[in-house]
């Protein structure tokens, strides 16, 4: 899974992407520090338990384990995960995160880093798009101290840029596919749009509901030889949504100066989840975890000092990691974790599933316990998911064991939120 960062220059796209990876990037104040784009791994908590609580409870009412002791560092987990961590039961999976260069207006026909730009989107997920709610840069990212673009501006001159980008693409090749319509209908353009549009990350679902959507939008849909400039940016619009939701980080909330309603208004009316932070505070606080100062929860932006920093820290930069906790906190929505968490989860409506080789044990074929939990799409079924852990296993497909029930399960049953799978294959 993979979600873009996005935004014109100097918004805090390099400092949220920091903060939340913990790599160290180039952070400056002017535009496109950020070149290449950035590419690292956040991590973030299953909504439910791990499952290895479930194994956990059969194993001590059988007597094969004990109960959870004190001196237990990982407050009871019992897994051992190939990637992320588990530690009471809450089991950290990852996502991968795309911070790309700056988007100034007019990038769709190549000027400032355009091109690199949009072609960076490729194959993401969703967008969160990092807005400057500080006023304090222009609609390019030049710093002006104040009276810089509204919220509301930046928002929708991003989806300008995409829905110009996307009817570029469909602009390609138009007039033969609208001839073909002539005598084919739909067909032809939905087979125009898929051609075009799959370089992109667009499939079949994106293109119907694409099409679905104009047919209220425009007076006469399904006449394509009248369609112009006009009516390829509505259906370049109306796929952008589908294909590129969108959600927003109102950044810089520590020096507001406006409230963002209309802002808030616009983005939940498509879908989209605003939330409020600063990502320089968080990145703060990150800083110090690295460094062994405090023990950092990022979901609810709370700390407490380690042995260390008590030893290191004075009591001025204690009251400041105490201010930034304090502002981090007064904001809803849980801050960068939050909504990246709420994207995967609510907005994307992925699900967890479980892969092993042996369904009663539930270890891999090393004997490691619940070594994968993979994030699925909702309606994923067991052949999906043998194509999502490897092809062979896919193409070889014979039938599933669900591990909780042991009971067998073909290839179009659809996988539930926490299912534990083994898949057989030919070989």
């Amino acid at each position: 899974m993979r979600i873009g960062l996005v935004g014109k220059p100097n918004v805090g796209k390099s400092t949220a992407f920091s903060a939340l990876t913990e790599i160290p990037v180039d952070i400056a104040n002017y535009p496109f520090t950020t070149i290449d784009p950035n590419v690292g791994v956040t991590w973030l908590p299953l909504p439910s338990d791990c499952v290895c609580s479930i194994l956990r409870q059969k194993r001590e009412s059988t007597g094969r384990l004990d109960p959870i002791g004190i001196e237990d560092t990982r407050r009871g987990s019992i897994c051992l995960p190939n990637s992320g961590s588990c530690i009471g039961f809450r089991r950290m999976v990852p996502v991968t995160l795309v911070d790309v260069a700056g988007l100034v207006p007019g990038a769709h026909e190549g000027r400032g880093r355009g091109n690199q730009f949009l072609s960076d989107l490729s194959r993401c997920d969703a967008l969160i798009q990092i807005v400057d709610v500080s006023g304090s840069t222009d609609l390019e990212g030049n710093p002006i101290g104040s009276g810089g673009s509204k919220p509301i501006e930046e928002h929708k001159f991003l989806l300008r840029e995409l829905d110009s980008w996307i009817s570029g693409i469909i602009h390609n090749g138009w007039d033969r596919a609208s001839r073909r319509a002539q005598a084919e209908g739909e067909s032809a353009i939905r087979d125009h749009l898929i051609s075009r549009l799959t370089g992109i990350g667009a499939n079949e679902s994106h293109i119907a509901s694409g099409l679905l959507d104009i047919n209220g939008k425009l007076p006469n849909p399904s006449d394509y030889s009248n369609w112009g400039p006009g009516e390829i940016m509505t259906i370049s619009s109306s796929i952008r949504k589908s294909l590129f939701p969108i959600s927003v980080i109102a950044n810089k909330a520590d020096i507001i100066v406006e409230d963002g309603e209309e802002l808030r208004s616009e983005v939940e009316s498509n879908g989209g989840i605003v939330v409020y932070t600063s990502a320089e505070a968080e990145l703060a606080l990150r800083r110090a975890s690295s460094s062994g100062l405090i023990v950092y929860n990022p979901e609810k932006s709370e700390f407490k000092l380690t042995d260390l920093g008590q030893q290191k820290l004075s009591d001025q930069q204690r009251l400041a990691l105490d201010s930034i906790s304090e502002s981090l906190s007064s904001w809803e929505g849980g801050g960068l974790v939050g909504l990246i968490t709420e994207v995967v989860f609510s907005q994307l409506s992925r699900i967890v599933a479980y892969p092993v080789q042996d369904d009663t044990r539930w270890v891999d074929g090393d004997g490691k316990t619940l070594p994968d939990a993979v994030l699925v799409p909702k309606g994923t079924t067991a052949k999906g998911l043998a194509f999502i852990v490897h092809s062979d296993l896919g193409e070889g497909f014979v039938r599933a064991i669900d591990g909780k029930s042991g009971m067998v399960i073909g290839a179009d049953h659809e996988l539930k939120d926490g299912d534990i799978v083994s898949i057989q294959a030919k070989s």
